[in-house]
């Protein structure tokens, strides 16, 4: 715990003090102090949540135990609200890059999913959600997303509010792999992306299959537009070309697989790098990672109409992106992204006509698959981050402030 501690002094320290040049596209002097994370044990699998009033939940797997433990806390000002347990168990399917979710209505309402294991072979598992009308303070007896009864891969979950409980999309894999076949080499027919709309209380209302052929690793992302949901995901051609596909909810009915932009990426096997989208009305920001030829990019598309047409893709990476990519709206023309540069957590403000602020380093991890995906939402004027630290085994928080 003191090496924790003294690590954690000197973050603080090296990033006050090398983010403080003027910023001229969000006036005033962006700051970057590390806070205090709720994560206190071995723990991984960080994710961030913006409420709808403006708080900050943050959840984690701890792995001190025996047991795997789905836990949660709400920023308060600068301070964490105690740990709370949303779930817990010895057979789940716990990895680095699909990782458990929460979200809420902003009315005390909430909904988590983590994934369990339904088999012994390694890519065996189920989409488990449970939900709370108490803001997390009770939670029910988990649910099965899923209706398809097979032994096969189900998870990538993005989630997100809408009309009266929650819009999921997941990859499933009921299609893909033969029961008792071990790993992603046993698959002997396509994975899909699924969508379904499910109630406060997590009964499903609706189920769709949105693409009948998809990448089958990359996380899905989902956001809610002012004409409804629109789902993000890394496709797959019969020639393996792996571009980012979006699909929309339009007056009540699904539009057919669309690639947002041809990077003609070539990848006979999944990169493990999904999109990150969200939304602001109609305004839409997608950040994605590629690499056409061996040439890694990190870009950054907008709409202005929810999906329907693209302008001209943003390239923001610095050179040596590994994506991991995380996104938030600043306003109605301008998102915040952040990517991985090598080892590096990088974030910058992107505006729709080209323009950059400037770029900010918010910690150094490392390139390994234990250090996951660093998260990013909006708090209050600013920005928190959360990331593994791969060294001490635990999450590390900052935020970015004027």
């Amino acid at each position: 715990m003191k090496k924790i501690l003294i690590g954690l002094l000197l973050t603080t320290i090296m990033v006050s003090c090398g983010n403080e040049k003027q910023n001229e596209n969000t006036g005033g002097p962006l700051k970057l102090m590390a806070l205090p994370s709720p994560a206190d044990s071995l723990s991984a699998e960080p994710f961030l949540f913006a409420g709808k009033k403006g708080s900050v939940y943050l959840s984690w797997i701890d792995r001190s135990g025996d047991s795997s433990k789905l836990m949660f806390s709400v920023l308060e000002g600068d301070k964490w609200s105690a740990p709370k347990l949303i779930a817990k168990g010895k057979d789940w399917f716990v990895n680095w890059a699909d990782f458990p979710m929460l979200a809420s209505d902003g009315n005390g309402n909430m909904i988590a999913h983590f994934l369990r294991k339904s088999d012994s072979s390694t890519f065996a598992y189920d989409v488990k959600i449970t939900t709370s009308a108490d803001g997390g303070n009770e939670w029910s007896s988990p649910l099965t997303l899923h209706d398809d009864g097979k032994k096969a891969e189900h998870g990538f979950v993005s989630m997100a509010a809408y009309e009266n409980g929650y819009f999921i999309s997941w990859l499933d894999g009921r299609n893909a792999s033969m029961e008792g076949h071990e790993g992603h080499d046993g698959h002997h027919g396509e994975m899909t992306v699924r969508g379904a709309h499910v109630d406060r209380s997590g009964k499903k209302m609706n189920e769709w299959e949105l693409d009948a052929r998809t990448c089958d690793c990359c996380q899905t992302s989902t956001s809610i537009t002012a004409n409804g949901p629109v789902v993000i995901y890394r496709d797959r051609t019969a020639d393996e070309v792996r571009d980012m596909s979006i699909v929309r909810m339009v007056d009540g009915k699904w539009t057919s697989p669309r690639t947002i932009y041809p990077d003609n990426w070539k990848i006979s096997g999944c990169p493990v790098n999904g999109p990150a989208s969200a939304a602001k009305g109609n305004n839409l920001a997608i950040a994605w990672y590629s690499a056409t030829d061996k040439n890694a990019q990190v870009k950054l598309i907008f709409s202005k109409d929810g999906g329907a047409s693209f302008e001209k893709p943003i390239r923001i990476d610095e050179g040596k992106a590994i994506g991991r990519v995380d996104l938030v709206m600043m306003d109605d023309s301008s998102a915040m992204v952040s990517w991985m540069e090598g080892a590096a957590i990088k974030a910058v403000q992107v505006f729709a006509n080209g323009k950059k602020g400037d770029v900010h380093t918010i910690a150094t991890s490392t390139e390994s698959r234990s250090s996951g995906f660093p998260q990013m939402v909006r708090s209050g004027d600013g920005l928190l981050f959360a990331w593994t630290d791969d060294n001490a085994k635990t999450i590390r928080v900052a935020a970015l402030r004027k």
